[in-house]
This record gives structure tokens, C-alpha cells and sequence, in this order.
């Protein structure tokens, strides 16, 4: 979920926040479109960000996934 919110962060309110300090939008507009995309866009990105962390997790560990563990002895178990 935290790769959920930094994409949040980097994509809407950055952009939201520049426009505000350049005086192209009012303060008003710029918190109510900074609290609306932060209360939309995670839920919109949901899915996509759920993929992107199980992808960044197997890319750093692919031993963990199925068909990369090793085979185990007799006195191991899955834990180590």
C-alpha cells in the first residue's frame, strides 16, 4: 500500500502543490483537488499497485516463489 500512496503523492499532489505555489490555482481549488486525488487515486490504483508490490517482492526474492525453492531434507521444514 505505501507504493500506492508515494505514486499518489509524486503524480497528483506534487503537481497540485506546483500549480498552487504558481498561482495558477487558488487555495481552495488546490485543497480541494489535493484531498479529492488523495482520497480517489489510491483506490483507482488499488489493483495496479498490488501488482508493482508482489513484483518488486519476487523481483529482490525469487527463491520464495514456488518453482524456484529449493528442494528440502528430511529434517527441514518450510520456516528454515
Amino acid at each position: 500500500m505505501s507504493l500506492n500512496y508515494g505514486v499518489t503523492v509524486i503524480a497528483c499532489l506534487i503537481p497540485v502543490t506546483l500549480l498552487w505555489y504558481a498561482g495558477v490555482l487558488s487555495g481552495r481549488w488546490a485543497a480541494g483537488l489535493a484531498i479529492g486525488s488523495s482520497l480517489v487515486v489510491p483506490a483507482l490504483l488499488y489493483r495496479s499497485s498490488r501488482s508493482w508490490q508482489l513484483m518488486l517482492y519476487y523481483y529482490f526474492f525469487p527463491q520464495h516463489l514456488p518453482l524456484n525453492r529449493r528442494a528440502l531434507s528430511a529434517n527441514e521444514d518450510e520456516n528454515g
